[in-house]
Order: structure tokens, then C-alpha cells, then sequence
């Protein structure tokens, strides 16, 4: 432990910058007021994590590590209306694939039941609770207004016995859902609505994903969130600036339990993405209406949609990291996550030969039945990943956009009487093009010079343009689906009814041709396609030998990192 503590101690030293709750953290261990430093990370299983979520997770995870301390992951479930296994085993995958290891610290609310329960007893015993039959309605009458107080519950005044009785009642499943509430007595002028003796239990005859039957009168969250932390031993409660409000809730609820050395909530602000869909209401419709292929669409900014679409843990941790903790609340450029994942794949991916939109090159000059391979560099900027292999012949798939028959200014690629590069080959110059009976390029007909083979040194003349190729003979049919974010970014996220404003584009599919060596590719492999973007084999639609490749982002970023 004493190494351990020693290692924090020296990552903590090495950091020049501390944000606010570090320096938070590092007052309560310098005052005693805590020894140690212990996080968690809380969801509830009721829908798929998002990236907001990543930062919770990285940050509550980081802490620990950082300060050598511990680190939970529990499930918030205490509202099984919403709640399935489903959710908590697409969770536990995502935590760990950010790489927050919980080890064996896996908790659960709905474990604690028994122990919420003798708690609210306590404070019945302690005139600190009490059962009303007010309807929801009553009770969000008499809480009051920003501007005016609330008003005192008829049944405030029960006896201590009434009130056992009721919610043992309660409890026994006596009562009929929403017929009768455990409320906290505090204070119902408070400025502060959430302490105007906030709800503590409802009935709901409910049967849960952990517990089964075993319960139907259920916990509320702002009850039972600060006993599972203080049960589990949790120092510093991290959570966003939506429950600001709340801690004095939560420091109550501590306190009148007579828990020692309680936890302290801190809050931060919470991660906002611009022009991304992260509300789970809208993903769920998204969903529910067949709009997306679930909640792993690698068109969401879901965890699982994300690492489906071939981001990386890194990549998100360096986006966490450059967008910062603080108490101001602010939005991120989806384009720095984009520039995040480019930084992370650059060094590390193959770059590779497909061709999207086929169009057919035919050579007419080179030998009939003849084909040759060329040594293609794998990544020149990482020398370490060697070079490979690519086939060579008469005939050959190129980008449709690379021939125009008749060019625009500036067009430096193919079209009539013009010379380019064929990237790792040779030059060649249009001679002629075949169309259909709409007038409709079907083929690109070029000569090529000999001499002017890659590496071969020529020297003679120089050409503008280099175009990317596969050979036709070779080539292996491929699946490639490009993506946009799933809402028009020109109108903006929602409508003016509040309907998501959907990108018609969001996903393309294409019939593409790709060098021989990606048809052995398999899921999560990821390539750069040469002047096309970063790609990840789909894990889900790939089979053996047919991959389907994901386009994860664009070569191009629009993203610029600050200057300091």
C-alpha cells in the first residue's frame, strides 16, 4: 500500500495543472478529514451509456488511480419501471473497455434494500419521517413555488406508531401503487424545494431485473444514492452540476442515518457535444422506430456506438482530457473528438487501397494476361509497419470522382489528354472513355509509360496528380458505410416541435473494391483507405472473408488545438 501510495503521490507531482476537485480532493487528505480517497461511478441500467458518461467514468476511475485509492462501479437501481439486465451487461462492457477496472467492486442499489429499509425506520423512530396519503398531484401542490413556500402535509403529525405501522403496511404489500409515500419531515419553507420534505418511498408492485418480487415499496434516488455511497465507503461523491441542488438533500440524509466519516458530493460540469443526439428519450425512439441499428449505431455517440464505429478508449480519454473539469458548464466540438481519433490511429494504421465508387481503368497499352506486384509502404510515417505487396494489371478500379470528361478549373486528376501517377505504379495518360446509351462513363481508357515505374527513379517529367487504384482481377467486393452525425448540423438537433431533425445522409452504403489482404480483415481491425478516411471492421454484420467496413472519421479535421 505504502508503494502504491508513493506512486499517486509522484503522478500527482508530476501534473503542473490541477483542476478544481483535485485541489478539493488534496484539502480533505491534508485537514484529515479523509485517509484515503475513494470514487464510483453510479448508473442507472436503464438505457446504454454516452459519451457525457466517459467523462464520469474516466474521471471517477482517474481519481482513484491517481491518488491510489479505490474505485466502485454500482448500479443506481432503484426505479425498476425502466430497468433491465440488458443495460447493466452493456454498462459493465463499456466501463471496462474505457479501461475503468472495478476488479471485484461491483455493487449493486437494489443490494442494499434491507439496509434503506431499517434506515427509513430510524428516522420514522426519530420523528425525521413520515407516511402520507397525499396523491402525487397534493403533494406537487403543496411543495409550493420558486416564489412561495410550501405548505405543511396533513399527515406531518403522525404519530411515530401510526407511521411504523403504515410502512410496514406499506412494505407488506398492503396498498395499492401511489396510494401512500414515506416523506422526510425537514423543512417545507425551505428556499431549497428539494428539502420541502422530499419523497423517501413510493409503492410500486414491480418486479425488479436483481431482487425479483422481493420488494414492492422501492426507494427513491436522492434517499438511497448517499447511503450506498456511505455504506460502500465512498470519500468523495463525483457528480454533475444537476444535483447541486441536491447535496443538501444528500448531506441530510448522511448525517440523520449517523453515518461516521460520511461521504462529500462534489460536482462538475457535465460533457455537452454539439450536434450530437445524447438525450436516452430521443435515443430510445431512435431506436424503438427503427431509425438506427440500435443502441450500438455507429452513428450515436453511445459508448458501444462509438467503439462499434472504431474509436478507441485512447482516443476518448484524450478527448476527456482536453475538454477539462470545471463547474462551468460548455460545450465541445464534435470535431475535436474527430481530431482525437485521427491523433490515435495516424502512427498505428496500415494504409491501405479500396475503392468506393468504381469506375474501370483499362490500360490499353500494358500486356494482355500479364499483372505484376509493387512493394506499397504500409504507413510512412511509422517505418516499423514495413511495406506489402499489391497486385498490377491491364485493368483496374479507380474513383469515379478521379476522371471528369470534361474538367473543371484546377481538376488535376484524370480526363482527356491528361498524365497523372497511379499511386505505387506507373504514369498514365487518357486516351479515351466508353459511355452507355444515357451518356454514362462505363470505362477510362489510359496508356502508361514503362519508365516511369515507382522507385525506379525516373526523373524525365513530373505530373499533378497521383489517384489511388485496385486491380480489377484481384480486388475483393467489400461493404463500406460512410456516416454523418445522424442530425442536419446546418438546422440544428431538434425542430421547432421538438422532433429530432434527421440527416437524410447520415449513413451511405457503398459496393466497393478493396486490396486482396483486407478480405482476411476481422472485426475492430482498422485501416486508413487512402484518401478515403479511417475504417473499422463492423462487428456485427462481418463475416468470415465478407467484412463490412465502417467509415470511423475523415482524413481532413477542421479542429485546431489551442494555442497556450
Amino acid at each position: 500500500m505504502e508503494n502504491k501510495e508513493a506512486k499517486a503521490a509522484v503522478s500527482r507531482e508530476e501534473k503542473t495543472s490541477r483542476h478544481f476537485i483535485e485541489k478539493e480532493i488534496d484539502k480533505d487528505l491534508a485537514e484529515g478529514v479523509y485517509t484515503t480517497v475513494h470514487t464510483r461511478f453510479p448508473p442507472e441500467p436503464n438505457g446504454y451509456l454516452h459519451i457525457g458518461h466517459a467523462k464520469s467514468i474516466l474521471l471517477n476511475y482517474g481519481m482513484a488511480q491517481e491518488y491510489g485509492g479505490l474505485f466502485n462501479l454500482r448500479f443506481d437501481d432503484t426505479n425498476p419501471t425502466k430497468e433491465k439486465s440488458e443495460f447493466v451487461e452493456s454498462i459493465k462492457e463499456d466501463v471496462q473497455w474505457l479501461g475503468a477496472d472495478y476488479g471485484d467492486r461491483l455493487y449493486f442499489a437494489s443490494d442494499y434494500f434491507g439496509r434503506m429499509y431499517e434506515i427509513a425506520l430510524k428516522l420514522i423512530k426519530k420523528g425525521k419521517a413520515y407516511v402520507s396519503d397525499l396523491t402525487a398531484d397534493e403533494i406537487r401542490e403543496y411543495r409550493g413555488t420558486l416564489e412561495e413556500p410550501g405548505r405543511n402535509d396533513p399527515n406531518r403529525e403522525r404519530s411515530i406508531e401510526e407511521n411504523l405501522d403504515l410502512f410496514e403496511r406499506m412494505k407488506n404489500g398492503e396498498f395499492e401503487d401511489g396510494s401512500l409515500t414515506l416523506r422526510a419531515k425537514i423543512d417545507m419553507s425551505s428556499s431549497n424545494i428539494n428539502m420541502r420534505d422530499p419523497i423517501l418511498y413510493r409503492v410500486a408492485h414491480l418486479t425488479h431485473h436483481n431482487t425479483g418480487d422481493q420488494w414492492c415499496i422501492y426507494p427513491m434516488y436522492d434517499y438511497a444514492h448517499p447511503i450506498e455511497d456511505a455504506i460502500e465507503g465512498v470519500t468523495h461523491s463525483l457528480c454533475t452540476l444537476e444535483f447541486e441542488d441536491h447535496r443538501p438533500l444528500y448531506d441530510w440524509v448522511v448525517k440523520e442515518a449517523e453515518f461516521e466519516n460520511p461521504p462529500r458530493q462534489i460536482e462538475f460540469a457535465k460533457m455537452y457535444l454539439t450536434n450530437v443526439v445524447t438525450g436516452k428519450r430521443y435515443i430510445k425512439k431512435l431506436v424503438e422506430d427503427g431509425i438506427v441499428d440500435g443502441w450500438d449505431d455507429p452513428r450515436l455517440v453511445s459508448i458501444s456506438g462509438l467503439r462499434r464505429r472504431g474509436f478507441t478508449p485512447e482516443s476518448i480519454k484524450n478527448f476527456v482530457e482536453l475538454s477539462g473539469i470545471s463547474k462551468a458548464q460548455s460545450s465541445s466540438d464534435y470535431a475535436m473528438l474527430e481530431y482525437c481519433i485521427r491523433e490515435d490511429l495516424k502512427p498505428s494504421c496500415s494504409r491501405m487501397l479500396a475503392v468506393l465508387h468504381p469506375l474501370r481503368l483499362i490500360i490499353d497499352n500494358y500486356p494482355e494476361g500479364e499483372s505484376e506486384w509493387l512493394t506499397a509502404d504500409n504507413n510512412l510515417e511509422n517505418p516499423d509497419l514495413g511495406t506489402r505487396q499489391i497486385p498490377f494489371g491491364r485493368e483496374l478500379w479507380i474513383e469515379r470522382e478521379d476522371f471528369m470528361a470534361e474538367p473543371v478549373p484546377k481538376y488535376k486528376r484524370l480526363y482527356p489528354g491528361n498524365e497523372v501517377r497511379l499511386m505505387y505504379a506507373y504514369f498514365v495518360k487518357c486516351v479515351g472513355y466508353d459511355t452507355d446509351q444515357d451518356g454514362n462513363v462505363t470505362a477510362v481508357h489510359v496508356t502508361y509509360d514503362p519508365e516511369t515505374k515507382s522507385g525506379s527513379g525516373f526523373t524525365g517529367r513530373k505530373v499533378k496528380g497521383t489517384i489511388h487504384w485496385v486491380s480489377a482481377k484481384e480486388a475483393v467486393p467489400v461493404k463500406v458505410r460512410l456516416y454523418e452525425n445522424i442530425v442536419d448540423e446546418e438546422k440544428g438537433v431538434y425542430n421547432e416541435d421538438g422532433s429530432l431533425n434527421l440527416n437524410p445522409n447520415s449513413r451511405v452504403d457503398c459496393d466497393a473494391y478493396a486490396e486482396p489482404a483486407l478480405a482476411d480483415a476481422v472485426p475492430f481491425d482498422r485501416f486508413q483507405f487512402v484518401r478515403n478516411g479511417y475504417f473499422c471492421v463492423d462487428c456485427k454484420d462481418s463475416r468470415e472473408g465478407q467484412p463490412v467496413f465502417n467509415r470511423i472519421v475523415g482524413l481532413k479535421s477542421s479542429f485546431k488545438l489551442p494555442v497556450k
